[in-house]
């Protein structure tokens, strides 16, 4: 396979993609077009989780079709038409309806979200496994960090854009704005990833009932001790998002927050994921030390918050959550990536991101706590939680993903 090729295909992909996700990113620019239309904090709790957390189910049902797949990437197109449009309807809604009907908007906000979301659960399986096909181990670690660190900057020059657009253009207008210039940036990183020329696979025969596949899963899961815990630990660094979505409101109630400022609170966290990207990168393979790495900083910048709500601690926790979060992502996938057969290869990816994506919907509790309990005792419970899966990763994953 050519490594240089599809190392720049990716990268475009991660690119655009992070400069258009940015522009309405759910943990600052998304609560605030949300709570624009309810003031309810459980209700940004829900649409921040749906915006990741609408591919639970589906994605065992993908990797069911997808077992049998010799090529991914015909199916993987059809992900991306259905991700583009979602999104772009998002914009036309919001400029459409607006403040006129604040219910409907959030509707069709929330549709276009689960939509955006619900494809993503198929193109995951597909994603991941084309990235198997075309990469080595080594040159998957390599590629995934090159392509986070451009992201990186990709959302930092997002965050300029969506300061000025929210600075210069009245809500929900702005709000519309943002999602629909960043539809078509979107669309870039797509048509990039698409040409990437993927390598067939021997066929395998799938299980001829979904059930007997469900089975197998089960089996698997059961079976696979180093599975376990790895779905265990993933879990546990999603502990982050109780809380992630709220920070930007209680910036809100606690500074005087403008739109260069929410602007701010962007770059500033995806510098944060830059820098992570170029030490993950110098640490690549060892993901036990990048996901331990990540949970030590989301519990910093949690505890940051608890002892002051000044700009400047807005700031270090938005740019240590940068940092968390890509670690995050780039060591879950491939600590998977190593401990899964080719043959099975879609299987795993499906149970832990089923499994894990409970997960995804933490921002929900963590809305009722905030709104019944306050942001102390959110923030407390997050680092709780976030110390336990550091505990767990130390002690329990393998230092690489054959050796367990």
């Amino acid at each position: 396979m050519n490594y240089a090729s599809n190392n720049l295909k990716n990268v475009l992909h991660g690119f655009f993609l992070a400069v258009a996700l940015t522009i309405a990113e759910p943990s600052t620019t998304l609560p605030l077009i949300v709570h624009h239309f309810s003031a309810n904090e459980a209700v940004v709790g829900l649409f921040t989780s749906l915006l990741r957390g609408g591919a639970i189910l589906v994605q065992l049902v993908a990797a069911f079709f997808a077992q049998s797949y010799t090529q991914m990437m015909p199916y993987l197109k059809r992900v991306f038409v259905a991700r583009f449009l979602s999104w772009l309807s998002i914009g036309v809604a919001i400029l459409i309806l607006g403040d006129k009907n604040p219910t409907l908007t959030l509707l069709a906000i929330g549709i276009g979200l689960f939509i955006f979301s619900f494809s993503a659960g198929f193109g995951s399986i597909y994603f991941n496994e084309i990235l198997a096909k075309v990469f080595t181990h080594e040159e998957r670690g390599r590629s995934m960090a090159n392509r986070q660190f451009f992201a990186a900057i990709g959302s930092i020059l997002s965050g300029a854009v969506a300061g000025y657009i929210l600075q210069h253009f009245t809500p929900p207008q702005s709000f519309g704005y943002l999602f629909i210039v960043s539809a078509f940036f979107m669309a870039i990183g797509l048509f990039a990833f698409s040409t990437i020329k993927e390598p067939p696979k021997k066929q395998i025969e799938k299980s001829r009932k979904f059930a007997d596949f469900f089975k197998n899963a089960l089996t698997t899961l059961k079976e696979d001790r180093r599975l376990q815990v790895q779905i265990l630990v993933v879990l546990l660094s999603y502990s982050f998002l109780f809380s992630f979505a709220f920070i930007i409101l209680q910036a809100k109630s606690s500074i005087d927050l403008s739109g260069y400022l929410v602007g701010g609170f962007i770059t500033i966290q995806m510098t944060g994921a830059l820098l992570g990207n170029l030490i993950y990168k110098r640490l690549s393979p060892n993901f036990k030390l990048i996901i331990t790495l990540s949970f030590l900083f989301a519990i910093t910048a949690y505890t940051n918050l608890l002892f002051s709500q000044k700009a400047a601690n807005f700031f270090i926790a938005f740019f240590l959550l940068g940092m968390a979060v890509d670690g995050f992502r780039i060591a879950s996938m491939n600590l998977l990536l190593l401990i899964a057969p080719e043959s099975k290869r879609p299987l795993y990816i499906a149970l832990q991101n089923n499994l894990t994506s409970i997960g995804l919907f933490f921002a929900v509790p963590g809305g009722l706590i905030v709104h019944y309990f306050g942001y102390t005792i959110l923030y407390t419970f997050t680092i709780c939680m976030l110390s336990l899966g550091l505990v767990i990763a130390w002690l329990k994953l393998p230092k690489s993903g054959i050796d367990a």
